[in-house]
């Protein structure tokens, strides 16, 4: 069932993440949002290539930053993985145009919690044609920001293919997948050298991200105010998905360490 393969790889994901945030696992989906349609075409599935019994799904999200390279998060590569299948579609299914890029983690990835090095990207050998790239922040972007008060109720964008409807049961909770690209807005929690934390508690009004959403983008603003700034790449949360959604900046000197090998960075 696609269900238990799922679960299998979020059981694999949660224990490589245990030691970046206590008591919480990986996020995945979008909760509290609504399908994204046509919204952004540059946010797309990372794609199982080997098919199970019920076909191939779509396992992590990323982001398109230049016409040949997406982002995504280093936890959703295996060790010694070369190459990675993507999809821009709004719904994947089998038979969807996919892309195979060559795979490159940040070899610093690490899990630690001052520094995860949690990012990866696939680089194609041709453009992606009709899609336009979304943006990297500048340096420092957020600290600036902070520094201003200007991060005080900023609305994020949360984009992603993961989990939409956790659901409790005799069980435990359970993860619900259709393979559709999904979009979600929370608001600003806090910073640190290494973390954006972005609320996604329903309660307030927030939606965010869970299970599959790994390595999709949190844009910057949100609504009428939606740039195309892609703030950080969603990491991790809490287990329930609807309080905390927890990202890797991509202003920091390590985060545009590693990116300056496949991009031009903006000053």
């Amino acid at each position: 069932m696609r269900l238990t393969n799922r679960l299998a790889f979020m059981a694999v994901t949660a224990a490589a993440a245990a030691i970046i945030a206590v008591a919480s696992s990986p996020a995945g989906a979008i909760t509290y949002g609504a399908p994204d349609g046509n919204g952004h075409p540059a946010v797309g599935a990372l794609v199982q290539a080997t098919p199970y019994s019920d076909g191939t799904y779509a396992y992590c999200s990323g982001t398109l930053i230049s016409p040949t390279v997406f982002l995504t998060a280093a936890h959703c590569g295996d060790p010694g993985q070369t190459t990675a299948r993507v999809s821009f579609a709004s719904q994947y299914a089998a038979g969807a145009t996919t892309y195979v890029g060559s795979y490159h983690s940040d070899p610093a990835y690490n899990q630690a919690q001052s520094d995860p090095h949690d990012i990866a990207v696939v680089v194609f050998s041709k453009p992606v044609k009709g899609i336009t790239p979304l943006r990297l922040p500048t340096a420092g972007l957020f600290d600036k920001m902070a520094a201003k008060g200007g991060l005080a109720n900023q609305q994020f964008t949360s984009v992603g293919y993961g989990s939409y409807a956790p659901t409790n049961g005799p069980g435990g909770k359970s993860y619900f997948y259709d393979d559709l690209r999904q979009v979600a807005t929370g608001t600003f929690n806090s910073l640190n050298a290494s973390w954006l934390r972005i609320s996604q508690n329903p309660s307030t009004g927030n939606g965010g991200t869970c299970y599959g959403d790994s390595g999709g983008p949190n844009i910057l603003g949100a609504g009428q105010g939606e740039t195309n700034v892609v703030a950080g790449i969603t990491i991790t949360g809490d287990t329930a998905c609807r309080s905390t959604n927890v990202d890797y900046r991509l202003d920091t000197p390590s985060a545009r360490t590693f990116l300056g090998h496949y991009v031009a960075l903006p000053s």
